[in-house]
């Protein structure tokens, strides 16, 4: 396919228009770059012709730039006609080079000449492009192999692993990309065996046979070898391609597979002689040493990928799966497929929904709170309070010292130790500023300010910044939202189990976490801002949105004033693991990860613990030190803290539950009738204030999100009290229900 660009009909156009009809390509002409790079989108031309005589019409070097910054013009060839000079010097080619010409055309009109052009073309840049293309699917052929694949150049020298080396050897392609091979120490018959395979391979003919390898770790494994030399550029041998099976004790190859690269032990081989087949591919271009920048980096990137990957848990999984088919009956290697399949999804934490019976009250909600929406379908934009002037120190007024408390909120804080503490007694008594005043006592009590090495009055700036950036607007994330959850750090911060496991830095992180968790929030889900378009989910590129930004703002908010900043008298290693610590805390809240942080807390804290005790080691302080204190567990345990803490609200008392219920409700029907205003995608349907079941949606949530994390986290820290409330508030739930209330309350 042709793609002709010129601003206007001429000669050289038509010249060019009649070569590709008569050398029978598809062609399309554009007449601005704008409609140029949208053809080429839609239609992927392997030849571009763009018209450079007239710098008046449109600049041709702007427009090979912008072609070439797409990914489908990775192997298209792009022509610059030039006008013919007579009367002056040649000029460099360079400047068309580098603007991303693959060359250039003097302009002649002539169709033979044209015609003649684009014959050279097919038969040369074009079929040279289409060879490279299909090197992608020879790759993939190679890193999908069973078998161990290794390319070496013609001085020996390692060019390419592929996966299954890596595995079976216990190699990462990185240690290996141009190392030469590890020499086969001499001795009397090893260099007899090694001369018989030098034989074969040096003069371009194939080598097979059996010998032993050498994994990394040292152990010895036989194998099944095959070296093929590749005839290349001059009618040389420019690579070595070997090729290689796993033997077990009675020769037999089996399916999983091994390197062929180590050190012989057998002088029992056999040698057989192949004529190479003379069209072999020559792999230089791709893997040698003297390939040009992008196989470099074509080579890099396969390096950082295995890298990556290889090492992974699941991998390994994978492969044992797959070996474990080969010599298992027809019915359990297709429920291994199955396994397998289901293996290879990235969701491997999140639970499948039904798609038949699946109650619409929970696919709303898993859907508008753990995914990040669908992609924008109109041009509506929402703005979020980006733009908006966010509060800070200077702009409030001078907060009330711990001392000066008013008695009615004194009063309000006295029991704010224990779990049935009403958070909305204090939101009436601060006129909904709670979070200022529990936050001061709280963090009194768990002496914050000696830590961070500040002031009370830098503390209190910090709160009320803080708290002033919270949308007093937003019927559930609000402020009295954030000292709820503040409220539940501390108390599960007290318990036994968790203070033997944290250190006062963890705890620190803990509370100043569960403060900002969600400053500045909108109202409105992260599904909701993507689908929307927002700033925000364009800056953090629709991933964990509103996480990122309170965690962003937060840090921006304190450090930005003197007067609030309390981490301005920390030693700078320690704020950097402080800051850490809390940022991996506030976005732990993100709900798209729920399922993997409840499971891995469950498989990594609560098995262990629980086998302690089942095996009569109930008292053995060492062995459960060393489960709650390594560092991975230890994060573990804090995101599971933070999150039980931000949705502890069906485990509170009925009366705070059902506010909280009532609350969440408005603002998810407030989204609901903002998305229908706007003309968006409606997250969570089901939540219409017309419709809506409160007790459906309640124990929706509860049975997905709560009874799990909340089994486990009681597990671990022992909280009766909240499994009893939870159960209660269960039974309430379904009793409106039952009743098909679709109310917060029965009537009176």
């Amino acid at each position: 396919q042709v793609l002709l660009v010129f601003a206007e009909e001429d000669e050289q156009s038509n010249g060019f228009r009649w070569a590709c009809d008569k050398a029978g390509f598809r062609c399309n002409i554009a007449r601005t770059p704008q409609s140029a790079l949208e053809c080429f989108l839609d239609k992927h031309h392997d030849i571009i012709i763009i018209d450079h005589r007239h710098s008046r019409y449109f600049d041709a070097e702007a427009l090979c730039r912008s072609i070439r910054t797409t990914k489908a013009s990775e192997n298209t060839v792009i022509i610059c006609v030039v006008q013919r000079h007579t009367d002056r010097e040649e000029s460099s080619i360079l400047p068309l080079i580098s603007a991303g010409f693959t060359r250039r055309y003097v302009e002649n009109s002539s169709r033979m000449a044209c015609y003649n052009e684009l014959i050279q073309l097919e038969f040369g840049q074009v079929q040279a492009q289409f060879k490279l293309r299909a090197c992608n699917s020879l790759f993939t052929a190679l890193e999908k192999s069973q078998e161990a694949i290794e390319i070496t150049s013609e001085d020996h020298v390692i060019q390419y692993v592929n996966p299954a080396f890596e595995t079976m050897m216990g190699y990462q392609i990185g240690e290996l990309i141009e190392k030469e091979l590890t020499e086969v120490p001499i001795n009397e018959k090893k260099a007899d065996f090694l001369d018989t395979i030098n034989s074969c391979i040096k003069i371009g003919k194939e080598w097979q046979g059996m010998y032993y390898a050498k994994k990394k770790n040292g152990d010895s494994i036989q194998q099944n070898v095959k070296i093929l030399p590749v005839i290349g550029q001059g009618g040389k041998i420019r690579h070595y391609v070997s090729i290689s099976r796993l033997c077990n004790d009675n020769n037999k190859v089996e399916k999983t597979c091994e390197c062929i690269q180590a050190e012989s032990q057998t002088d029992t081989q056999t040698c057989r002689h192949k004529d190479m087949r003379k069209g072999s591919l020559d792999v230089r271009s791709t893997t040698s040493r003297g390939s040009d920048g992008s196989s470099q980096r074509r080579r890099s990137s396969m390096a950082r990928v295995h890298s990556m990957t290889i090492e992974a848990p699941i991998t390994k999984v994978i492969n044992i799966i797959n070996a474990a088919q080969e010599s298992s009956p027809m019915p359990v290697a297709e429920a291994l497929d199955r396994a397998l399949e289901i293996l290879r999804t990235t969701e491997l934490y999140s639970p499948q929904l039904g798609t038949k019976d699946e109650d619409p009250h929970t696919s709303d909600l898993v859907g508008g709170l753990m995914t990040d929406g669908l992609r924008r379908l109109s041009g509506n934009e929402y703005i979020l309070s980006a733009k908006q002037t966010h509060q800070v120190a200077g702009s409030l007024s001078s907060p009330i010292s711990l001392n000066d408390i008013p008695p009615r909120i004194t009063q309000a804080m006295e029991n704010e130790k224990q779990w049935d503490f009403d958070i909305f007694e204090l939101e009436a008594a601060t006129h909904k500023r709670p979070l200022v005043y529990l936050g001061l006592k709280i963090f009194a009590r768990f002496g914050i300010c000696e830590f961070l090495n500040c002031s009370e009055s830098t503390l209190r700036s910090w709160l009320q910044v803080i708290e002033a950036n919270y949308h007093s607007s937003n019927s559930y994330h609000n402020s009295t939202h954030s000292a709820d959850v503040l409220h539940a750090t501390a108390y599960f911060l007290s318990k036994e189990r968790v203070k033997q496991t944290l250190d006062p830095i963890d705890e620190v992180a803990a509370l100043i976490a569960a403060t900002v968790h969600d400053v500045d929030h909108p109202g409105r889900t992260n599904s909701f801002l993507c689908n929307a378009g927002s700033e925000l989910a364009i800056l953090y590129n629709d991933t964990a949105v509103l996480e990122s930004h309170h965690a962003a703002l937060a840090f921006q908010l304190t450090t930005r004033d003197g007067k609030c900043n309390i981490f301005k008298n920390m030693e700078r290693n320690e704020y950097r693991t402080l800051r850490q610590v809390i940022i991996d805390m506030v976005l732990a809240t993100e709900m798209t990860k729920h399922f993997e942080h409840v499971n891995k807390f469950v498989n990594s804290i609560n098995k262990p613990l629980a086998a302690l005790e089942e095996n009569g080691n109930n008292g053995d302080g060492e062995s459960i030190k060393t489960v709650l204190r390594s560092p991975e567990n230890r994060i573990l345990i804090k995101r599971m803290l933070i999150k039980c803490a931000d949705i502890s609200n069906p485990c509170r008392p009925r009366e705070q539950c059902i506010e909280w219920a009532g609350r969440i409700s408005e603002e998810y029907f407030a989204q609901t009738d903002e998305e229908r205003r706007q003309g968006l995608p409606v997250v969570m349907p089901v939540f219409d204030r017309n419709t809506c079941s409160i007790p459906k949606s309640q124990l929706s949530f509860i049975d997905y999100f709560i009874i799990d994390m909340f089994d486990a986290w009681d597990a671990f820290a022992d909280l009766p009290n909240l499994m009893e409330h939870l159960n209660n508030n269960i039974k309430y739930w379904k009793g409106l229900d039952g009743r098909n209330l679709r109310v917060l309350r029965p009537p009176p």
